[in-house]
């Protein structure tokens, strides 16, 4: 795991100021920061509207805040985020938005596939990608394969994405390789289901972040973020900046982590100087 800072090229210097710098170092030193953080970025329609805007061009505000989220992360040495970007439910919107969307998405990934690999980030996507049209998926593949040896972040994109999809589709996998004999039913448990996950190489969200004022997860990493910490702003996410980002990490880092035991379990240090 890279939390070093040695390899930042101009790109993630660009909104670096001296308070944002002493920001981030207060976070790295007050506790552990989370491996990996998820994000469900909602709100843009809501925004657009608000500002008289179309749907689209709220997803067009809404880059801005993907590239300073991934920029801040890479500083501060999380080590996987997961952004999700368009769920299977969404292939219900508009066919306009869609392809909007979706020429969004393309257009972003060629522009941004350079500063990702210099900045030794590595993308990865999650999801039902045969959905997906010839050109998303060839983009999507082009900058994953440039990619795919870079060490300090993984930026993992959900994308036609369900959270019932991802256990569906370990459950079908596991019943054929039961079937086959290659795995002995009584042999199943929570490591065996986890191996078959589409996130089966990234530790489980230790935060999980939605904006826009929802209090739901909306189907995103069902069996994942199991005990996952929940933090919910209103702040839209095309305003959702760095600023709303250590916010959430003060929030997580006031936390306490117990995994179904008890405080005095979990530190009883801590406990028998508060008795």
């Amino acid at each position: 795991m890279d939390h070093s800072f040695s390899f930042m090229p101009h790109w993630f210097k660009s909104r670096q100021n001296p308070d944002d710098t002493r920001i981030q170092e207060e976070l790295k030193s007050t506790c552990e920061l989370p491996r990996h953080i998820g994000i469900i970025m909602d709100g843009n329609g809501r925004w657009a509207r608000l500002k008289g805007k179309s749907r689209v061009e709220g997803h067009v505000a809404g880059v801005e805040s993907v590239r300073d989220i991934v920029e801040a992360s890479r500083q501060l040495g999380i080590s996987c985020l997961t952004l999700f970007t368009f769920s299977i439910e969404n292939w219900k919107r508009p066919e306009n938005e869609i392809s909007a969307l979706m020429r969004l998405l393309i257009r972003v990934i060629k522009r941004e596939t350079r500063q990702l690999h210099d900045n030794n980030i590595r993308l990865h996507v999650i999801g039902e990608t045969k959905m997906l049209s010839e050109e998303v998926r060839q983009t999507l593949l082009d900058t994953m394969e440039l990619t795919k040896n870079n060490s300090a972040m993984t930026l993992n994109i959900a994308l036609s994405y369900s959270g019932r999809w991802d256990l569906v589709q370990a459950c079908r996998r596991i019943a054929e390789e039961a079937a086959s004999g290659r795995i002995d039913p009584g042999s199943i448990d929570e490591t065996l289901m986890d191996s078959f996950l589409s996130t089966a190489s990234f530790p489980d969200p230790e935060l999980l972040i939605r904006t826009s004022g929802e209090f739901r997860i909306s189907n995103f990493m069902l069996w994942q973020s199991a005990y996952s910490e929940i933090y919910f702003t209103n702040t839209y996410w095309p305003d959702f900046r760095r600023a709303q980002l250590y916010e959430a990490l003060r929030d997580f880092q006031n936390r306490e982590r117990r995994f179904g035991q008890t405080s005095e379990q979990v530190d009883p240090k801590a406990f028998k100087r508060q008795a």
